[in-house]
């Protein structure tokens, strides 16, 4: 009962579509490079181990020293100006780079000249792999590979001319096509794997950015269908609000027996529409991650009863046996949302009592103080009906799912009940589990917990205002525009005895608010003209006879959001249809007493 604001469940931020962008020479070199950049420093280390081995330490050492400063220079300029290659500094990295590979083609140079039996093998590896290793690094820029190895390429030419006029100089050229064919398939390859992997981050983006087309697409149908619905609830609860008042007035008259069994049936098919409208509200609400709950106190014992009330009359109509228990300790006043924790439960004993023919229905509530003001709370509803099968338990709190799917299932639905319990209960912080055996009942728990207000009971108080009888008649403005809700309305307050005068919309309702004063004024929200939340907010800043009279709006709407509207537009309270009678019937008493004792009741 300890409510936790939900969470959109609410999603998913926007992103954009990662798009590939080709980059220029400089900045692909650049990119491979600080990618490799780590590497550079080994093989530095494992040419200077060759050539102090060939030529001597010396030398070695020399060439080992000159090339790591090269290389750190290197890296230096290379982070520097990193952030600005698209901004003027292409011609930075490929000129640095050249520069610096001068030190490492200084290796083949050592190795050949010098007087070694192994100087010019070691050599021609030095040159094979200098090659290799830039245009492996370089493999996305080709053309600045070609520009940064030039320095092998000038040492190349240096052995070669030094074999000039010996046996050796044609061999010495013969190994330049088979080199230069190895790195031109090298660099081929190399150019159609990256071909390859654009086009597949083309193809990806291209994906990415379809899916995110979707994803709007879908947030629109969502907010779509969320005012879709709000609309259909509107609309629904319109002609309802005439059924269930109809209902209600003849059943005051003078009805033989079976005319007042027809008439309950009107009326319990007319609380069973309305009960599977608010399933489908729910379900979407808690899908949006929009539902919202009333943080409030709630007399536990009340609570308790109201819902055993409901339950036990329920089983009795099946013959069934009904029992309840409180154990632990339980609290007197806790804080939470009594309509949707009542919501839960009740949910938990229609189901057992809907699927069970015979036997008992138990409600067994434990309390567990965690604290002075906390309290752990297991509401417990067992039943002695046919049980789950074992298969069907991962479907049971799905969406739209009833266990007996057939066209001729005994049990009706939306089957939505379970699902929108268990969120509910999940958004509370606490859980639902089911423990069954197939033909011998199950128990649904409800655990959670809850902020402890008193533990025991204040000794009573006045009497309530709805025991109180209005003690003058009223006069009363009815707004509304559906011709069948004025005639309802109108006929049960003259049955009261309050005098009411009719208006249909907003703007007829000013101008009649404007010649004489009202005790009270009900107001209908969507209509023709002038809507109700325009007019009220006009009422309450136009000097005038009724700008300090009461307005309770007449909602057609359950959603909180809209409620908290019509009392921002200026409304003392409101009235949610089809009008239960009884509720404005303890309005009109609050009228009596005065606009404050109207606002007690938002």
């Amino acid at each position: 009962m300890g409510v936790t604001e939900p969470q959109p469940a609410t999603a998913p931020a926007a992103s954009t579509a990662a798009q590939y962008v080709p980059q220029s020479e400089a900045a692909q070199a650049l990119t491979a490079i600080l990618q490799t950049h780590y590497l550079r420093y080994g093989v530095i280390v494992s040419w200077a181990l060759a050539l102090i081995v060939t030529v001597g330490a010396q030398l070695g050492g020399a060439w080992l020293v000159l090339t790591l400063a090269a290389g750190a220079f290197r890296g230096w300029v290379e982070r520097r100006v990193a952030a600005r290659v698209g901004s003027g500094y292409g011609l930075v990295f490929p000129t640095v780079a050249t520069v610096t590979t001068c030190a490492w083609a200084l290796a083949p140079l050592i190795a050949w000249f010098s007087d070694a039996s192994f100087g010019r093998p070691l050599a021609m590896v030095y040159l094979v792999s200098g090659y290799m290793l830039v245009f492996t690094q370089l493999r996305s820029s080709p053309r600045q590979a070609a520009v940064i190895s030039s320095p092998y390429g000038v040492a190349a030419l240096i052995c070669l001319g030094s074999l000039w006029g010996t046996p050796d100089f044609w061999p010495f050229v013969a190994t330049v096509p088979f080199v230069a064919a190895c790195f031109f398939v090298h660099v081929v390859m190399t150019m159609v794997k990256e071909a390859r992997i654009r086009a597949f981050q083309d193809h990806q983006s291209h994906l990415i950015a379809e899916l995110e087309t979707a994803r709007d697409r879908a947030d629109a149908a969502n907010e779509a269908k969320s005012a879709f619905l709000g609309v259909i609830s509107h609309e629904l609860r319109t002609p309802m609000n005439g059924v269930l008042g109809a209902a209600q007035l003849l059943s005051a008259t003078h009805l033989n027996s079976t005319q007042q069994d027809y008439v309950s049936i009107v009326r319990n098919s007319g609380d069973s529409l309305l009960t599977l409208l608010n399933d489908i509200l729910d379900m979407t609400k808690i899908e949006a991650g929009r539902m919202e709950f009333d943080n409030a106190d709630v007399d536990f014992r009340d609570l308790h009863g109201r819902i055993s009330g409901v339950a036990s009359a329920q089983a009795q109509a099946k013959d069934l046996s009904y029992r309840a228990e409180l154990n632990g300790e339980i609290p007197a006043i806790v804080l939470g949302d009594a309509v949707r924790v009542g919501q839960i439960l009740q949910n938990l004993l229609s189901n057992a009592i809907k699927f069970t023919s015979d036997g008992e229905i138990l409600f067994r509530v434990d309390g567990r103080r965690l604290s002075d003001d906390r309290v752990a709370l297991v509401f417990a509803v067992t039943d002695t009906g046919p049980g789950i099968a074992t298969g069907d338990l991962q479907r049971l709190f799905e969406p739209f799912t009833q266990l007996d799917g057939s066209s001729t299932r005994r049990h009706g639905g939306t089957g939505l009940g379970l699902t929108i319990s268990r969120r509910l209960a999940e958004i509370m912080g606490g859980t639902i589990c089911v423990d069954t055996r197939l033909g011998e009942g199950s128990t649904f728990t409800f655990t959670v917990e809850a902020e402890v207000l008193s533990w025991a009971h204040e000794p009573p108080v006045e009497a309530a205002i709805e025991d109180a009888v209005c003690e003058r008649a009223l006069r009363v403005l009815v707004v509304e525009d559906h011709p069948v809700n004025r005639m309802i309305v109108e006929a049960w307050m003259s049955s009261a005895g309050h005098v009411t005068v009719l208006a249909e919309n907003g703007q007829m309702a000013l101008e009649a608010c404007a010649v004489e004063a009202f005790d009270l004024i009900l107001m209908d929200v969507n209509m023709p003209v002038m809507d109700g939340l325009t007019a009220t907010r006009a009422l309450r800043n136009q000097p005038g006879p009724n700008q300090a009279s009461p307005v309770v709006v007449l909602s057609a709407s359950a959603r909180s959001e809209d409620h908290e509207a019509g009392l921002a537009a200026g409304a003392d309270a409101y009235l949610n249809k089809p009008i239960d009678f009884r509720a404005l019937a303890e309005m009109l008493v609050r009228c009596a007493a005065g606009r404050e004792a109207v606002r007690q009741a938002a």
